[in-house]
């Protein structure tokens, strides 16, 4: 168990341009942290900082409060578990599993009660005379994080570990790995382009884009709080809906959309900041299971606004709705027995209690 402490760290590999620069924050002991982000963001290289495998440029790095920056990956007692698996492909399970500690010339009576209580938590055990040609992509991902475990590092490290497997195992895993994270106790660190598997695995996310941190928070904050449109266009799925409009005074303080009329009565919106953007451009953000298709659910506000259906997704459970409204397109959340038709028109009901607001110059959150 450890505390992983980054203050101001930076990586440039050419020696001039800066992939990762002046990141700082804390991963607590025991905490499951997820880093997500979009291809390039710099998620992966901090994590391979973190295990030393990439050189940090400036900026210090602590486990549990001691400076790491020029220890070598075999002496941070951390373990690192990778996309592609890694396994040697003429060993066994056992083997593999074994071959660390064999190394460091761990005694044999010791390896085989490590390897044999890591294949018991991971429920490999008839695995251990196999080699991984024999085995599906599931399977080996258990040996990789078995090898993994058998180590007892201080912190694990997860490098988009579950890319490689079909949507089905990929749910599987996920759940596999909550349970593994509860019964070991440890500290893990996994990187995911997939907010799913951010917002299901992670304790807390933090949120990068071009190495920089837009937003750090548990998977509810993000999703209910975010800092700016980044955040709140990355976390969710369906995505949250943007609607860009301007903020107009006449009778009251109205939200207005000129290209599909939509106009929005913001005087029961709780914003005490909105009527600074009077006559100024805004975007309004709101979530798919913010937009109702006609009840109205007692003591929220709603805005009823006509649109044209030019698509829908049948879930079973929800239909998710496309529809057009000022030429741009807006996704719903109905109930499954709504009534609705592509190319017909319908009514969305907007909850205003749940409406978003940001500054499209600075992107930030108006609040």
């Amino acid at each position: 168990m450890a505390e992983v402490k980054l203050k101001n760290i930076a990586k440039s590999y050419d020696g001039k341009t800066m992939t990762i620069e002046d990141v700082s924050f804390d991963i607590h002991d025991t905490e499951f942290l997820v880093l997500v982000g979009p291809s390039g963001c710099g998620k992966s290289t901090i994590l391979r900082m973190i295990a030393g495998l990439e050189e940090i440029t400036a900026g210090d790095l602590y486990i549990d409060d001691k400076r790491v920056n020029d220890l070598q990956p075999k002496d941070r007692d951390i373990a690192m578990v990778f996309q592609n698996y890694a396994l040697y492909p003429h060993m066994t399970v056992y083997q593999n599993m074994a071959f660390g500690l064999k190394i460091k010339k761990v005694p044999k009576k010791e390896i085989d009660q490590r390897v044999r209580a890591a294949a018991e938590v991971l429920e490999i055990t008839e695995l251990l005379d196999r080699r991984p040609g024999a085995m599906s992509g599931g399977q080996r991902q258990r040996v990789a994080i078995g090898r993994a475990i058998v180590r007892d590092p201080k912190v694990f490290l997860f490098d988009e570990p579950l890319s490689n497997l079909d949507a089905k195992l990929r749910v599987a895993m996920r759940v596999e790995l909550q349970r593994l994270h509860l019964k070991l106790n440890v500290t893990m660190v996994y990187v995911t382009h997939d907010q799913t598997e951010a917002m299901t695995l992670g304790d807390r996310i933090v949120v990068l884009k071009d190495g920089d941190i837009m937003q750090i928070g548990t998977p509810m904050e993000l999703y209910h709080q975010p800092e700016n449109i980044f955040v709140a266009g990355f976390i969710g799925s369906p995505p949250i809906n943007f609607i860009e409009g301007e903020i107009i005074k006449d009778s009251s303080l109205c939200f207005y959309q000129e290209s599909s009329g939509l106009k929005i009565d913001l005087s029961e919106v709780k914003n005490d900041n909105i009527h600074n953007f009077v006559g100024k451009n805004i975007v309004l953000g709101i979530r798919p299971e913010n937009i109702k298709s006609g009840a109205k659910a007692a003591g929220d506000h709603f805005h009823a606004q006509e649109a044209k259906v030019i698509a829908l997704e049948q879930m079973g459970n929800e239909i998710l709705v496309y529809a057009q409204l000022g030429g741009k397109q807006v996704i719903a959340r109905f109930a499954p027995e709504a009534d609705v038709q592509i190319d017909a028109t319908t009514m969305l009901h907007f909850n205003l209690d749940k409406v978003q607001f940001f500054d499209p110059e600075t992107e930030a959150i108006i609040k």
